[in-house]
């Protein structure tokens, strides 16, 4: 296929509303468990479900544009199979997991929701219909098109229909009245929070779990900060590009610190990942542990 057609394919994916499918076969390199042992535990399925989730709302940019439609065996792997109905969150989702992103999110999540290993060693591959999109990786545009040409052939499963509802209620709690927080509090999933300074453990669980998606909260940040409006955010990007998305998200919250002093609060930087619908990060934040 030469370029002209390649730019072709792409323009008229671009500019037609379309759907696709992509399977996502995932594998825990652990002795121990593994994430298809979890996921046929009764007790255990939901939490996997919440990491799959998790981590297509952090690749995907939030949770418009696709869907889960089944989660499978495919031993050794469990198989996640999506449909996406937007190209711009399936680039996303194909760039991150290119890079490695997609399988850094799924190892900070398991091991935060499975009780796993930190490190927890993760394997995957990606098909779409009869091709295996890890050959061809370095075409994202082709890529896009076999998912294009992967027509979904199933609704979305019941089981994960209960399971999608199940995680919507876990975030709900009936209240009666609009709760009162306390000065110096902030709220956040309906629980009350102290409002302190961000400290230098912040700065650093921040930086850890951001990944890429530190410009997105240094935007929302920037909003109520003088230190980082206009090109502050890419200045910061290029001058420690060496050092890596850790040192850019460690500097980014050190910026803020030092522009904002004891303004620089707990509360702004959870509403800043509340904004940009990185509530992950925020419960990872917050210490905030999975409900039974």
């Amino acid at each position: 296929m030469d370029s002209t057609e390649n730019s072709k394919m792409s323009v008229r994916v671009e500019e037609r509303a379309w759907s696709g499918c992509v399977v996502l076969f995932l594998r825990c390199c652990n002795s121990g468990s593994d994430l298809l042992t979890s996921y046929k535990d009764q007790q255990e399925k939901f939490s996997v479900f919440k990491v799959i989730k998790l981590t297509l709302t952090d690749v995907a940019g939030g949770l418009d544009g696709y869907e889960i439609l089944k989660l499978h065996d495919a031993d050794p792997f469990l198989g996640v199979e999506l449909k996406f109905v937007d190209p711009l969150p399936c680039k996303r989702f194909l760039d991150s997991y290119a890079c490695g992103a997609l399988l850094q999110c799924v190892s900070q999540h398991a091991s935060r929701l499975l009780a796993l290993p930190d490190t927890l060693p993760v394997h995957a591959m990606l098909k779409a219909g009869t091709h295996t999109l890890d050959q061809n990786l370095q075409d994202p545009e082709l890529c896009l098109q076999y998912i294009y040409q992967s027509q979904p052939v199933r609704l979305r499963d019941d089981e994960v229909t209960q399971l999608e509802q199940q995680l919507q209620n876990s975030y709900a709690s009936p209240i009666k009245k609009p709760q009162e927080v306390p000065k110096n509090c902030f709220l956040f999933q309906k629980r009350v929070f102290d409002d302190r300074p961000l400290t230098s453990a912040d700065q650093q669980r921040f930086a850890a779990h951001a990944g890429r998606d530190w410009k997105r909260v240094g935007r929302a940040l920037q909003k109520n900060c003088r230190a980082l409006k206009g090109n502050a955010i890419d200045n910061l990007a290029y001058e420690y590009e060496r050092e890596g998305l850790y040192e850019q998200a460690y500097q980014l919250v050190g910026r803020f610190i030092q522009s904002e002093g004891r303004s620089a609060r707990l509360g702004r930087l959870i509403g800043a990942l509340e904004e940009t619908k990185l509530t992950s990060i925020a419960e990872v934040m917050l210490d905030i542990q999975p409900r039974e």
